[in-house]
């Protein structure tokens, strides 16, 4: 006979482990529901914290009750929609546990009226919480140039998250930290939550990175907020271990929750609370990443062991500049950009010893001439000095070393250092898909290494497998390496995977043109521009004119249309307005002079693409010219493309 509780609308039935609110199943992770079913079980009856532990836990396990037990009664009344204040469930006893204070009916149903699993799910065991199946949407055909689909809104699947992970076989232990919880009651504290977010992340990532990887924090913040069960997360990442928690800030006190929860039964292995002073908070995060490494048994070096058994302080105000500057740095706007700078720079003020705070000044100055617009001959002496700060205090920190490796390759054009840096941030911080993703894109393509710059790729994007902007540049990578087809295929993932963001639709429309199908060129562009924010009749008509233009004219046509686009006043990201892309549609329309001017111009200005010269197939028409050659040189690229004397 199967066992079912029946109170209010809902359902818990105990031989399916289910939860259900008007015959639908609610969402809720392995150990709340088991709390619930003890409670429901003891209706009317006071169930003490202990008992809830023993009952949920185990004895065995190291578990805090006032973070365990938190954490579990706020997702039951999540689930319940149950009211703290005037609760219809679940009633607090203060200091001494819960009670379960709703009407309950048990129901005994005969095995022939229980409804039979679907026969696509996943079979359920003892340790398999059931995940409910969500219908994925589908998007066939043209797409419509409606601003409102355009603009719709994104909606991630398991499907397509799952499209995006490297089947590769599992090599290490997979661990993901959840976004914190701001518990402060105060959105305006975001900042704190995500930022201790990443730098937990960044900690457990240096623990041993041969056997345990991270998923990065990009990834880990499309669940953010998300009502998504721990199986399905874990499912959707591959990872075997997730790390949950939440942050409470007072002034300058703070209450950081954690749990570990182990992926395949959703069994939660310790939990723990601390209440510090801020200037404390990276000693919490080494014991948080002391106890994961003890419960995955990683074997640490004893340099790391040293390191976790250091005590470490830091000034409240300049940790907290830190994170408003990690804040930023994550936004990739021009005002984001700036804002980080500013930050930064506070925090090297109010502690100049302080390196992350140089690291991360280094960071943003290195890609600030890309997304804020300042010019490289201030961004790249800026980051260097940072970086150079920030490896005098540590000189492990990893983003350093790819910051010196990034300004040196694309703005001084010292391919030794650029080398040894970017080689030794990847050596320093194997968990970061930053270092991988730069070795890749910022040596080992520009200099036709085509093979290990995807292999290089395909690290960044198994650590960050959510990232777009990792996703949308692995198809320049497949591009640089002539491989046109798989850059098609993954440039049409990322746009299933977010079809609102436009530089993977101009990067597509790119490769589409230069393939001579102008016509897909024309639908990817029209998406890039409204996206950008141009108008849509202004779109619609500057487009039909490209169109008609190829009618008229074929490939010339098509070219000298794009050319007149390109001095509009808005534009796609990385279409043909600046001198490098300008540069591209002289080539096709072969006005070498033209096209060798606009590449000096690019080459004077430092635009960061000019190191993709040698391998960028738009300029094919160009490689036997003199000055073509010359300008190679001056980049330091004469050795990609040898040629006979």
């Amino acid at each position: 006979m199967a066992r079912i509780a029946k109170f209010g609308p809902f359902e818990l039935d105990r031989n399916q482990f289910e939860l259900r609110r008007n015959g639908e199943p609610v969402k809720i992770d392995r150990a709340p529901l088991e709390l619930l079913i003890f409670l429901v079980e003891r209706a009317g009856k006071l169930v003490t914290r202990n008992e809830a532990v023993d009952h949920v836990w185990g004895k065995d396990v190291f578990v805090e009750p006032d973070s365990s037990l938190y954490t579990a009664i706020r997702k039951i009344r999540k689930a319940l929609d149950d009211d703290t204040g005037e609760p219809r469930f679940i009633q607090t006893i203060s200091r001494k546990g819960y009670r379960f204070i709703a009407a309950v009916e048990e129901v005994q149903v005969h095995p022939a009226a229980v409804t039979e699993p679907d026969a696509l799910a996943p079979p359920a065991d003892a340790t398999t919480l059931p995940v409910t199946r969500v219908a994925a949407s589908r998007r066939t055909g043209p797409w419509p140039l409606r601003i409102a689909v355009i603009l719709g809104a994104l909606a991630i699947d398991a499907v397509l998250i799952r499209h995006f992970a490297v089947h590769s076989p599992p090599r290490k232990v997979m661990l993901v930290v959840l976004p914190l919880e701001n518990l402060s009651g105060d959105p305006q504290q975001e900042y704190l939550a995500d930022g201790i977010t990443e730098e937990i992340t960044t900690e457990l990532g240096s623990l041993d990175p041969e056997h345990l990887g991270v998923v990065a924090r990009t990834s880990a913040m499309h669940y953010k907020h998300s009502p998504k069960m721990m199986a399905q997360i874990s499912g959707e990442l591959g990872v075997s271990y997730l790390l949950e928690g939440s942050i409470r800030r007072s002034g300058q006190n703070v209450r950081i929750s954690a749990q570990l929860i182990q992926a395949h039964d959703q069994t939660h292995l310790w939990a723990r609370s601390y209440d510090r002073e801020l200037s404390d908070v990276l000693n919490v995060q080494r014991e948080i990443a002391s106890l994961v490494a003890r419960q995955v048994r990683l074997t640490l070096s004893h340099n790391v062991n040293e390191r976790l058994a250091t005590t470490a302080r830091v000034n409240p105000d300049a940790y907290d500049a830190y994170l408003r500057g990690l804040q930023g740095w994550n936004q990739r706007t021009r005002e984001g950009f700036l804002d980080a700078i500013a930050s930064f720079r506070r925090a090297t003020e109010l502690d100049p010893n302080y390196a992350p705070a140089f690291a991360g000044l280094a960071r943003v100055y290195s890609l600030a001439p890309i997304f804020a617009d300042i010019p490289a001959s201030e961004a790249g002496p800026a980051s260097l000095a940072a970086a150079n700060r920030a490896l005098s205090l540590n000189a492990r920190l990893a983003e350093a070393h790819s910051a010196i490796g990034f300004v040196n390759g694309h703005y001084l054009y010292d391919w030794r250092v650029a080398k040894r840096e970017l080689q030794t941030g990847v050596e320093m911080g194997p968990n970061s898909p930053y270092t991988h993703f730069f070795y890749s894109n910022s040596y080992l393509s520009p200099f036709g290494r085509h093979d290990e710059a995807i292999a290089e790729m395909r690290k960044a994007m198994e650590l960050d497998p959510l990232s777009r902007s990792i996703q949308s540049f692995a198809g320049k990578t497949f591009l640089w390496a002539r491989r046109y087809q798989e850059a098609i295929a993954q440039y049409q993932r990322v746009n299933q995977f977010d079809a609102n963001f436009p530089v993977n639709r101009e990067r597509l429309a790119c490769l589409y043109a230069l393939l001579g199908k102008f016509e897909d060129a024309i639908a990817e562009e029209t998406k890039a521009r409204v996206l950008s924010g141009e108008k849509a009749e202004d779109v619609v008509a500057g487009m039909n004119r490209v169109r008609q233009a190829v009618v008229a004219r074929g490939a010339v046509g098509y070219w000298s249309a794009e050319l007149e686009l390109s001095e509009g006043p808005q534009q796609p990201p990385e279409g043909y307005s600046l001198p490098y892309g300008r540069a591209m549609v002289y080539a096709h329309l072969g006005k070498t002079h033209e096209a060798l001017a606009d590449l000096e111009r690019a080459y004077l200005d430092r635009e960061a693409q000019i190191t993709e010269l040698a391998v960028e197939p738009n300029f094919d028409a160009l490689r036997g010219d003199p000055c073509f050659i010359e300008l190679e040189r001056r980049i330091g690229l004469e050795t990609v493309f040898p040629r006979d004397e």
